[in-house]
């Protein structure tokens, strides 16, 4: 007896039923008398026999109507998910869950028994009687344990779980306590309800992962459950998000869906063990366990179908398992020559029964938590590289030009803690083609150190051991390494760097892409958008300033008719009086640029002072044949709808590149190699984000850009553009609630995105009012006559209100704070009517400096963030673009040849795209010049620009000097001078 608990104090959690770490867990085994010994530890060999008695005994009282099995199975899982799920979550963030909760049901007397009580266990919502079970249990079974629990505060626990889970009250707090911005830091704690429960807190996981603070990573949770978008939640919740960017929002909810990705997985595994009758103790919170899905496969391998078992699960079929504990726990007692059958094969000699405890041991290493935990934090103590070479295969029979690319990574070393991310993506292409050849390479100290470790302190045994018994121990730890624990952490390496690199690639993407979509729009001009080519000629399209087509043709001016098609061009430009020229940056396009930068030299189109920029002409083409564009454009020849595009992209970009699928506008790195379903999301993202912080005028903008507004898609959008068709423009935002399919929820996350020209909605509803008085009666008729479905729908817009333009509905102002704005009016004395205009900003700007914002924020009852956004949507001009803050694009009316070039020239160009390790420039040659990643400082950048990395974007304009020009491989280094 008194050598037991040191026994299990330093024992496995692989060696199962007697291991005191599992005891909160109730890991043990789903028998109930290992979980009454988890409980009474230092009674447990003693009144083992007393306690199967009694816990067969009493169940059957209260189980006479129903089926004793099936009741006795239930409890059992309920017991076991109540405990291992309750234990991470701290009881002082349950208590202020629990405070918030009560407020409302004045349930005073409850509060001072809260701190006593244990965690309520949150699986237990889904069945309501097995938590009714659970309760019974363990009210009957375990009175006697350390915590103190007293019958009634059992019955008060009961009542508390029954309402802290019961979702509408928690929704109720929510709504009421955040839509007009009030200032609450943390909705009901840092603890949230999960689908699926683990051993650890998400809310604490998530924050460690993505470096967010625990009550924004809980709000958040909770805003993304309530199917709230990232604009909305970037724009208007800025208080509860701690004015986090949709970049970090993004990353955030990534982070989440895979960490409930994995909690999904393992209760699948469980059920599915559970099932096959595989499911021990230990394995049970092992799996509980596991944070990702590394871990997750490392400790279910065995036990998937079709296995054909690993080496330790053979041994233990032959009967070795307790030789192999025995050797840890009572080696003096232990004859292994007792294990010998000699018409078995695996038990035929001395050596064989060796190897077999050394397979069983080195398996329960390779599973320890703690085990596991120390060789990590091992690992990031020490120097451990990733490195490349050319595989041997491929020197012999590869494509020269493919081993070229990868000439950088034929003898190639770095530290993990150092390689940058284009590095791994690199690496990982060249082995995906099989040129390269990749290890991680753990120096032998990180080895010898473990083992010592293991062998004299985590599995030191408990007796004298002989030196035969201790060869079997040193040979079974050097085996789980080499074995087993090496490969787990080269995957767990290899695994987090490609991820991490996959991550960054994507938001780098999602970067450029943002930077790209709010390029500055071109108003006002008359463009003509040159799609280059050789032998099928070069497609014109000419837009007017509304981007209506004006005219389509075609000019061949590489097959020597190039001054023939001069005339006709000027005549165009002449006739059309455009002075602007667009040519897509394809095929035969340095051929085209040179064309018309003769002849602009040349003053060939006077009196016009013609002027062209270089545009991307990515997914153009793709876009050509798309049903969009056919709808579109029914008449028109693919060729000529891709010049069309070119020239709409500098005209508008934003409502051009939402019509082409993200991933084609080729602004990325290494897009093809990462997942593309979280490109597809991010990207996607992002196309929303922009769309939204930019709003589209309700009443003119097009279904597609429609669909990536906040809370819309593909069918809601439809649903606006027939409702418009069929009942006019819309008047304000309340309308939007006629439209079918635009409930509450879509219309908080869309309304505040959506603007109205008020001058446009004046005129409208002016000459509106002549044919009211006429058209009344056969309105109200007509409206009865309606089918029932569109007879609840026609009601509302028979309220005067619903038919009066608001002026607040032209501004970033959402309607849930509409009250709040037209009390800051009052309090300033400004009229609506006045919104954008001077006059507005010199009594708002008199009023702050007077008073100060925060006391404003406090006087209106609302907080800084939201009066910020109210006092931005009354000074803003009207038609106010947050674009006008970008690049646009870079007009030129000469060129530059790439022979021209020569160290210590200065050039302007445009950034074209951005990757980790450096900026690519187009300066006008033909070809992009590289700024390093090193070139570019803080010093250089714009202070005036607001920014959200350090890096530049695509559509910004620089100053460069040439540093070196490469012409065998046609590369050119530049450094970054000034952001113009």
């Amino acid at each position: 007896m008194t050598s037991l608990p040191r026994r299990v104090k330093s024992q496995s959690k692989a060696l199962i039923s007697e291991d005191d770490e599992l005891s909160p867990f109730l890991n043990s085994s789903s028998e109930s008398e290992e979980e009454e010994e988890e409980w009474e530890p230092k009674s447990k060999v003693a009144k083992r026999p007393q306690l199967t008695k009694k816990n067969v005994a009493k169940p059957k009282k209260p189980a006479a109507p129903r089926s004793a099995v099936a009741r006795k199975k239930v409890k059992k899982v309920a017991i076991k998910e109540e405990l291992d799920v309750s234990l991470p979550i701290a009881p002082a963030e349950d208590n202020r869950v629990q405070l918030l909760k009560h407020k409302e049901e004045n349930v005073g007397t409850e509060l001072k028994t809260l701190n006593q009580m244990p965690v309520v266990p949150k699986k237990m919502e889904t069945n309501s009687f097995q938590g009714t079970n659970v309760k019974s249990s363990e009210s009957d079974e375990k009175p006697s344990t350390s915590a103190p629990i007293a019958g009634n505060q059992v019955k008060h626990e009961k009542s508390e779980e029954d309402f802290a889970f019961d979702e509408p009250p928690f929704k109720k707090i929510k709504s009421t306590t955040s839509p007009e911005g009030k200032p609450v830091k943390n909705l009901g704690g840092n603890k949230v309800k999960e689908e699926f429960e683990m051993n650890w807190d998400i809310v604490q996981v998530l924050s460690e992962r993505t470096n967010v603070e625990p009550w924004v990573c809980a709000n958040l949770i909770r805003l993304f459950q309530e199917e709230n978008t990232i604009p909305f939640i970037a724009r208007y919740r800025k208080e509860l998000i701690n004015n986090l960017e949709a970049d970090a929002l993004r990353e955030v909810q990534q982070t989440l869906e895979e960490l409930r990705s994995v909690a999904k997985k393992t209760h699948t595994m469980i059920q599915k063990l559970k099932k096959e009758g595989k499911l021990s103790g230990c394995l049970f919170t092992a799996l509980l366990n596991c944070r990702t899905f590394e871990e997750l496969d490392h400790v279910s391998a065995p036990y998937k179908t079709g296995s054909k078992g690993t080496k330790a699960q053979r041994a233990k079929q032959l009967g070795l398992e307790p030789a192999a504990l025995s050797l840890l726990q009572n080696p003096m007692e232990l004859n292994l020559f007792s294990y010998i059958r000699p018409n078995v094969k695996g038990l035929a000699n001395i050596q064989e029964v060796e190897a077999g405890v050394q397979h069983i041991l080195a398996d329960i290493f390779a599973k320890d938590k703690d085990t596991l935990d120390f060789i990590r934090k091992l690992c990031q103590q020490r120097y451990i590289c990733i490195q490349s070479a050319l595989a041997k295969v491929s020197s012999k029979n590869g494509n020269e030009k493919d081993i070229d690319k990868f000439q950088l990574y034929h003898e190639f070393s770095c530290n993990i803690k150092n390689i940058q991310h284009h590095q791994i993506l690199a690496i990982n292409r060249g082995e995906n083609l099989k040129i390269l050849t990749v290890k991680v390479n753990i120096p032998d100290g990180v080895k010898n150190e473990f083992c010592w470790w293991c062998v004299n302190e985590r599995w030191r045994p408990k007796q004298f051991l002989k030196p035969e018994l201790m060869r079997i121990l040193r040979n079974s730890v050097e085996d789980a390494y080499k074995r087993l624990i090496y490969p787990l952490l080269c995957r767990e390496f290899r695994s987090k760097l490609t991820s991490d690199a996959e991550k960054e690639s994507v938001m780098m993407f999602g970067r450029n892409l943002r930077q790209l979509l709010l390029t500055s729009p071109v108003r006002g001009r008359t463009l003509m958008g040159v799609d280059p080519g050789y032998k099928h000629g070069c497609k014109l399209a000419i837009i007017s300033p509304t981007s209506q087509i004006l005219h389509t043709d075609i000019v061949y001016l590489h097959s020597g008719q190039g001054f023939r098609e001069a005339e006709k061009i000027k005549r165009l430009l002449q006739q059309f009086n455009c002075s602007t020229v667009v040519i897509g940056n394809g095929t035969a396009c340095r051929e085209t640029e040179a064309y018309f930068a003769d002849l602009i030299m040349k003053k060939y189109f006077a009196p016009l002072d013609v002027v062209y920029c270089i545009v991307s002409e990515a997914g153009a083409s793709i876009y050509s044949v798309s049903p969009e564009a056919s709808k579109e454009m029914p008449d028109l020849d693919p060729n000529l709808r891709s010049a069309v595009s070119i020239a709409r992209r500098v005209q508008d970009p934003l409502a051009e590149l939402v019509k082409i699928e993200p991933k084609h506008i080729g602004v990325g790195m290494y897009q093809h190699d990462v997942s593309q379903t979280l490109l597809k999301a991010t990207l996607d993202s992002v196309v929303e984000e922009c769309v939204s912080f930019v709003g589209v005028d309700i009443n003119i903008c097009s279904e597609i850009l429609l669909r990536h507004i906040a809370g819309l898609n593909a069918n809601r959008a439809r649903n606006i553009i027939e409702w418009r068709e069929k009942n006019g423009p819309f008047i304000n935002r309340e309308q939007l609630k006629e439209v079918k399919g635009l409930g509450p929820k879509t219309f908080q996350q869309c309304a505040g995105f959506i603007r109205f020209n008020q001058e446009y909605i004046k005129t409208f509803c002016s000459s509106k009012k002549t044919q009211i008085g006429s058209q009344a009666l056969l309105t109200k008729a007509g409206a009865q006559a309606t089918s029932e479905k569109q007879g609840k729908k026609k009601s509302k817009p028979t309220s005067s209100s619903s038919q009066q333009p608001n002026p607040l509905d032209q501004t970033c102002i959402h309607p849930e704070s509409y009250n709040i704005a037209m009390r800051f009016l009052s309090f300033i004395g400004g009229n609506p009517n006045d919104i954008g205009k001077s006059d507005m900003q010199q009594k708002v700007n008199a009023v702050i400096q007077k008073e100060g914002l925060e006391e404003t924020a406090k006087r209106l009852n609302t907080t800084v963030h939201t009066l910020q956004l109210i006092i931005d949507g009354l000074t803003q001009p009207e038609g106010f673009d947050i674009r006008t803050d970008f690049d646009k694009p870079d007009f030129k009316r000469s060129i530059v040849c790439f022979e021209d070039l020569s160290v210590g020239t200065v050039l302007t160009g445009k950034v074209e795209n951005a990757t980790p390790f450096g900026v690519f420039v187009d300066i006008g040659v033909g070809k992009a010049g590289l700024i390093p990643v090193r070139n570019i400082t803080e010093a250089k950048l714009s202070k005036v620009k607001k920014r959200r990395s350090l890096g530049l974007g695509p559509g910004e304009r620089v100053e460069v000097k040439v540093l070196n020009v490469d012409i065998p491989r046609l590369r050119i280094t530049l450094d970054l001078i000034r952001v113009l």
